[in-house]
């Protein structure tokens, strides 16, 4: 069985006037992203949309000393973003998505992703969004050691660094043995 990830494609990673955006990095990955996230859902997989909520007031989260403040619950930041968008308002009810609120870079840190994943039986995941050597990273950094199997799709994957966003990719396969397609 196996799962798509969606991470953090959202106004303030992606959009132009994003707060910590990926700008055309990410914007240019957005058909690929799309699509694959509907062949999944088409196909009758786990399509999870994790997403970073902050309260830039929360002084003891360290990620409030590192970037500027970003994906603030409550925010239009953090609402995904363009055709993304439209896709999640046309399907949240079904009951193979799932909106997961997650408060550090990877989705399995402090939440019930993997629980999640174990009942319905998966054990490959597909990560997509961004960044690419962040949030991406960490989540398949995690994933591994609980035993997925990883598949990264280098053109759904983006960063607003390009030499880290090619370490991570490296990485991916050298180190986590996932499949880059």
């Amino acid at each position: 069985m196996r799962a798509l990830l969606s991470i953090d494609y959202t106004n303030d990673f992606v959009a132009t006037d994003g707060k910590l955006t990926t700008g055309k990095a990410g914007q240019a990955i957005e058909t690929e992203l799309v699509d694959l996230t509907k062949k999944y859902f088409e196909h009758g997989d786990f399509v999870v949309f994790a997403i970073d909520g902050h309260d830039p007031n929360d002084q003891y989260h360290p990620e409030n000393k590192l970037f500027p403040p970003h994906n603030v619950i409550g925010t239009s930041g953090r609402k995904l973003y363009g055709s993304l968008a439209d896709f999640y308002q046309g399907n949240q009810s079904a009951e193979t998505i799932y909106w997961l609120d997650k408060r550090h870079y990877s989705a399995f840190s402090g939440t019930d992703l993997d629980i999640r994943l174990r009942e319905r039986g998966i054990t490959e995941l597909c990560l997509t969004g961004v960044c690419t050597d962040i949030c991406v990273l960490h989540t398949a950094v995690d994933a591994y050691n609980l035993g997925y199997q990883l598949m990264i799709p280098e053109q759904a994957v983006a960063s607003f660094d390009p030499t880290g966003h090619a370490w991570a990719l490296t990485h991916f396969k050298n180190t986590l043995g996932a499949t880059i397609i």
